[in-house]
């Protein structure tokens, strides 16, 4: 099974090795991910997380959904301290650092409940995969069309933030300026809910931050920083 859509302001492709998986799991999916686009980007003005930033939605009446990615905004809010923040100063509510990996991870969820052992799904270069080994390429950050890194992922996930798509878009929180000190960072993880949150939190911290995605439990990291110069820790899993 294979099937690539554009959702959420990406292309998300997905590829299932298995048989036997049912044909609405990839359905099943990409209703999924349409429907947490429209209840949870900030540029709808109808969706659930613009109408609680107007104050159009109390905090007591969100969906259990939303209640779970404000808690992971809040936690990855203090464990960075401050440089990820969901509400910058002048903004708007923007929880995009962390519903990217979760609904994706979620999505990846519904693929195992549906049976599926070997798949793999890539959101806008963002991957969680199963059954592997998989063979996954770090774009370089300068050169569009090269890699500078090739991981090997079984039963995990590996997210990206960087410079080279959106330019300076990622905020530190504590300063309110653009995080410049990183060209990027690739973080590997259990789960994409934890990979991107991550990576987008360790980018907006600086150089501080490719030590404190590594000391995170399960994290690996494979950086780049302003001056050219890569910064990968030991785990890494750089396939051969």
């Amino acid at each position: 099974m294979r099937r690539v859509e554009h959702v959420m302001g990406f292309p998300v492709s997905l590829r299932v090795d298995d048989r036997d998986v049912p044909a609405g799991a990839a359905d099943a999916v990409f209703a999924w991910l349409r429907a947490v686009d429209e209840r949870f980007s900030p540029f709808r003005p109808d969706s659930e997380v613009r109408r609680l930033d107007r104050g159009a939605l109390s905090r007591a009446a969100v969906s259990p959904d939303l209640a779970e990615v404000l808690a992971l905004c809040e936690e990855y809010r203090r464990a960075s301290g401050g440089a990820f923040d969901a509400r910058l100063p002048g903004r708007g509510l923007d929880p995009c650092g962390v519903v990217k990996g979760w609904s994706v991870q979620r999505a990846a969820d519904l693929l195992a409940a549906a049976g599926a052992r070997r798949f793999v799904l890539n959101a806008g270069g963002d991957v969680v995969a199963a059954g592997g080994p998989w063979r996954v390429g770090v774009r370089h950050p300068e050169r569009a069309g090269r890699l500078c890194a090739v991981l090997e992922l079984t039963d995990g996930a590996a997210a990206t933030s960087a410079r080279y798509e959106r330019g300076d878009h990622i905020v530190d929180g504590r300063t309110g300026r653009p995080a410049t000190a990183l060209l990027s960072l690739t973080v590997v993880a259990p789960t994409l809910t934890e990979a991107d949150a991550v990576a987008t939190a360790a980018f907006a911290m600086g150089a501080d931050g490719v030590g404190w995605a590594a000391a995170r439990p399960g994290c690996e990291v494979f950086a780049v920083d302003a001056g050219r110069q890569v910064l990968r820790t030991a785990g890494f899993p750089a396939a051969a």
